[in-house]
């Protein structure tokens, strides 16, 4: 897990254990300068894992024997021994997020905060930017049922990671069983057209003879894929090998909403009214939104989730803010931070929606006397993990966020943030 880094947070640790500056106390902070183009908010994901990953971050044999290539020997012996023992506050997962919200804050030396810099990062701005993506859909799904189906479009670790996010911002399961295994995902799944191809004679396609196969071996409950030949023939196939009790039928090209209606009425007028329709196909957020006046029961949705349907990264950073209490920040043209150690809280109407957001120094409490929620929770104290949020907590979150934006804050067109985030001083 160490060396899941970047080199230069070891030579810059080699530097500073070198000029007496290691041991200095100091504050980092991760957020997002501005959402991906187009976005209103964003979704924080990968707290969980980052917690998890904090614990295993230590270096063994293996990897000091990698590094004594570059470093001295005094780094290599602070290495041996190193655990991070600082303190960690952050938005808990499934929070919103918007432009300046100091998503992750990062206390202690400087020699153990700078080393989870890339460990920090590369969490979130993957996680975040998978549910950000996520919400997006669940919001144009309007309560219909949606599977992350992506794993075969991305990395094989990257995919478990994906599908967790997802299922986060309130997706209903996904089709990777590794994410159902370390994080209870619920693994949902289908059949491919391989299957009914399997069945080709020397006569031509059987495509029934597939689809009976199917049945025969998980139920009339089954999904059957209908659109490897032809989708009419393949629904009258599949209610014949099922029965008007069929589970559910899928399609997978073409033009889905017409296809969708056309097969509402063939399953209805074939007596399987109960059959449900699943779509799948390229889908993002913008296609699931057209498709809503269809008759349409679940999406399947592969590429755009685990690509954060064209945002990958969620462009977070993670910058030095403090150093033994002064705070510092950087000037550079469009990379500014603010300086200091902060808290944020989040204002909203008696009706719920919110507001505004307001980001403090952190010893300085508000004199606002609206009615707020703090953001800011403990997560780390010592070096020891103190939140104990879930990820069904996680999903509870993203939902009630979903219902607090003001509405235009769900538009899926572009605009900006949903809520403003004023940073106040001191």
């Amino acid at each position: 897990m160490a060396l899941l880094t970047d080199k230069y947070e070891l030579t810059m640790l080699s530097a500073a254990l070198r000029d007496g500056t290691a041991g200095r106390r100091t504050s980092f902070e991760l957020f997002a300068r501005r959402l991906p183009a187009g976005r209103r908010y964003g979704v924080v994901a990968g707290t969980g894992r980052f917690l998890e990953a904090l614990a295993q971050f230590t270096f063994d044999t293996a990897a000091l024997d990698l590094l004594s290539d570059f470093l001295d020997p005094d780094t290599l012996l602070f290495l041996r021994d190193f655990r991070f023992t600082g303190d960690v506050d952050g938005y808990a997962e499934g929070e919103l997020y918007f432009p300046g919200s100091p998503v992750l804050s990062v206390h202690g030396t400087f020699a153990e905060c700078v080393l989870l810099e890339t460990l920090a990062l590369s969490i979130f701005n993957h996680d975040s930017a998978i549910a950000s993506a996520a919400a997006r859909m669940v919001t144009a799904a309007q309560g219909r049922t949606l599977i992350e189906m992506g794993s075969r479009r991305t990395h094989e670790r990257a995919a478990v990671a994906a599908a967790r996010a997802a299922y986060l911002a309130g997706f209903d399961g996904s089709s990777n069983l590794e994410a159902q295994r370390v994080h209870g995902v619920p693994a949902l799944g289908t059949s491919a057209h391989a299957f009914t191809m399997l069945h080709t004679t020397a006569d031509g396609p059987d495509e029934l003879a597939a689809f009976r196969a199917q049945v025969d071996a998980l139920g009339v409950g089954t999904t059957l894929l209908v659109d490897t030949y032809d989708v009419t023939t393949g629904i009258a196939n599949a209610v014949a090998a099922a029965g008007p009790g069929l589970g559910a039928v899928r399609i997978d090209s073409g033009d889905l909403g017409v296809l969708a209606r056309q097969a509402r009425v063939q399953l209805d007028d074939l007596g399987a009214t109960d059959t449900k329709i699943v779509l799948s196909g390229d889908l993002d957020e913008f296609s699931i939104a057209a498709l809503r006046a269809e008759p349409v029961d679940s999406y399947g949705v592969g590429t755009s989730v685990v690509t954060g349907s064209g945002a990958p990264t969620a462009g977070m950073v993670y910058k030095l803010v403090e150093v033994d209490g002064i705070p510092v920040q950087k000037r550079s043209s469009h990379k500014e931070s603010h300086g200091g150690r902060k808290k944020a809280v989040r204002y909203a109407k008696a009706s719920g929606t919110i507001v505004d957001e307001v980001i403090y120094p952190a010893e300085h409490p508000l004199t606002d006397d609206r009615p707020a929620r703090l953001l800011t929770t403990a997560l780390v104290r010592g070096g020891d993990v103190v939140h104990d949020g879930t990820l069904s907590d996680a999903r509870a979150l993203v939902a009630e966020g979903l219902t607090s934006v003001p509405w235009e804050g769900l538009k899926l067109s572009a605009g900006e943030p949903a809520i403003p985030t004023r940073v106040i001083g001191p």
